[in-house]
């Protein structure tokens, strides 16, 4: 009887772990792996220290600098210990990770900014329009 419990709570473990979600990271990238791909990407890991809107962020293949935008524009709370996961790109200037969104273990999301385009703090009102000719002299 005792023989037939144990395999029955083992089968049933078995299966409540295949259904049960799990944290996001099957879909993301290792902190290594980010030179050789590039935008709109996924990573995940532990944010190890913040300092501002800029945290680091541990995968266990590395570590990475996530800027979150100016505090100025959207002041983020994420603190040391904290699960998430980091939509974005990888900086061309910083190499730093410029995060599109960050989603926390409970699944709530903080929008930072939009995937396509510069991020609306950059650059000076109006800066899609030309520059207007310079009359000639």
């Amino acid at each position: 009887m005792n023989q037939k419990i144990f395999v029955a709570s083992i089968a049933l473990a078995s299966i409540s772990a295949l259904t049960i979600p799990t944290f996001v990271e099957a879909q993301t990238t290792r902190i290594e792996e980010l030179q050789q791909r590039s935008r709109g990407i996924a990573i995940s890991g532990e944010v190890r220290s913040v300092v501002g809107n800029d945290f680091v962020l541990d995968d266990g293949s590395g570590e990475i600098i996530v800027d979150a935008g100016p505090r100025w524009w959207r002041e983020i709370d994420i603190q040391p210990g904290e699960r998430v996961t980091v939509t974005g790109e990888m900086s061309k200037k910083s190499g730093e990770f410029d995060a599109f969104s960050i989603t926390r273990a409970d699944g709530s999301t903080i929008e930072i900014r939009p995937a396509d385009g510069p991020p609306p703090w950059a650059g000076r009102p109006n800066r899609d329009r030309p520059e207007p000719a310079k009359p000639r002299r």
